[in-house]
């Protein structure tokens, strides 16, 4: 599978594009207009950014929990109810809610979240011959990149338009359109694991995938670096309210761009070169905040930063590869689970940062601790290559052939 029209002809490729798409509108659309929403109650950097991403904080609950479910429970019916529930959430959110309840509701919803990574891209994995994984992972991050500028962008028009609460209503509209294009679109399939989902067996299987090594090297370069540069965009609201809906869609198009160069431009063999390369300069431009720039520089160097975001590419390729087939939704779910958790952390850690002294300030500190963590991840990758034995124990079965290197470039 070498075109992206060879995906369009894949059975039910279509179909589960579009619900994801239309979910990602409603999730853009969504945040900001609740992030507006909460500052404008509070004027609180800590509570818009949790408000924003606090659903991600709920992940961590939900991957000790429900994540044996996402081989375990039909994909079609799961797909659709968590589309739906987000939906309902939404439009309860778009009322007079107290905070506390607003915040509850948020974190209700980040759980239901947490089996939809799992679901979807185990989905994708199954629906796709066995080399096209990394194309059409590709092909729904470039268009979430497009939908979330085009979301950011209307979304700020209609918060001015209608108000934060009429944008979240329509978001809900999003969410039911969604449900309704998985229910129709996608075909009945049977779990792709046998047995009831349990927290037993989640612990187990989250046991399995974290002890080896290499894998568990690329789970923490898909969380730590990322997250703490979503971190970063929690804060657009709070250094520029005015702005927020241009800083996305900038770090939305810089998005897009990574990923057409890791999924389109750069070759299989070179690719896994670009791994921690990619991940610098993820954060990098964000340094630069240091210097309190105006919209238009902050603008091109969250645009500049985000297509380091392409580096999740590289290193889902290479977990793919170091996990056995039956257990792919659930390692792609981890890796969801985890990277949107350590996205809420770090939301609430940049936050406080931003409390306590300003919002420029907290992204300098994220993106310097990202670089860090990218660094020091790097090394430990090329520690484990040279280590005896290092080159697998029966669950990296490629690791021969692509080595560590692949995940450290």
């Amino acid at each position: 599978m070498r075109s992206y029209r060879s995906l369009f002809r894949t059975p039910e490729f279509t179909p589960l594009f579009l619900a994801s798409l239309v979910q990602v509108a409603a999730q853009t659309m969504g945040g900001l207009a609740l992030g507006t929403l909460v500052y404008a109650a509070t004027e609180s950097p800590l509570l818009s950014a949790l408000s924003m991403f606090g659903p991600s904080l709920a992940q961590v609950l939900g991957a000790t929990t429900l994540l044996s479910a996402a081989d375990r429970l039909p994909p079609r019916a799961t797909i659709t109810g968590i589309a739906l529930a987000f939906a309902a959430g939404t439009a309860i959110l778009a009322t007079p809610v107290p905070l506390w309840a607003t915040f509850a509701l948020i974190l209700l919803l980040g759980l239901v979240a947490s089996l939809g990574g799992g679901v979807r891209w185990g989905l994708l994995n199954e629906i796709l011959p066995k080399n096209g994984y990394l194309l059409g992972r590709s092909v729904f991050n470039m268009a979430n990149g497009l939908t979330q500028i085009t979301g950011y962008a209307t979304g700020g028009v209609l918060v001015t338009v209608l108000s934060p609460r009429g944008t979240l209503l329509t978001a809900a509209a999003l969410y039911l359109a969604a449900a309704i294009a998985a229910r129709l679109g996608l075909t009945r399939r049977a779990p792709r694991a046998s047995g009831r989902p349990s927290v037993a067996e989640t612990w187990r299987t989250n046991a399995r995938l974290w002890s080896y090594a290499p894998r568990r090297n690329v789970y923490l370069l898909l969380w730590i670096p990322n997250g703490l540069i979503v971190g970063c965009e929690s804060l657009y609201v709070s250094y520029a309210p005015d702005h927020a809906g241009l800083l996305f869609a900038c770090a939305a198009l810089g998005m897009f761009v990574g990923d057409v160069t890791v999924g389109r431009v750069l070759p299989p063999g070179v690719r896994p070169r670009f791994g921690i390369p990619l991940l610098l300069l993820l954060a990098a431009p964000y340094l630069v905040f240091a210097l309190r720039p105006g919209v238009p520089v902050a603008a091109v160097a969250v645009a500049v930063a985000s297509v380091g975001f392409g580096a999740s590419l590289v290193q889902q390729e290479r977990l793919i590869s170091l996990t056995p087939a039956e257990l792919s939704g659930h390692a792609l779910g981890l890796h969801s689970a985890g990277m949107l958790t350590m996205q809420g952390v770090s939301a609430g850690l940049a936050g406080a940062v931003a409390q306590l002294t300003s919002p420029g300030v907290a992204m300098v500190v994220a993106a310097a601790a990202s670089i860090a963590v990218t660094l020091s991840l790097s090394v430990a990758g090329q520690r484990e290559k040279r280590r005896p034995g290092g080159g697998g124990d029966g669950e990296g079965r490629a690791v021969g052939v692509l080595g560590v290197a692949d995940v450290d470039g």
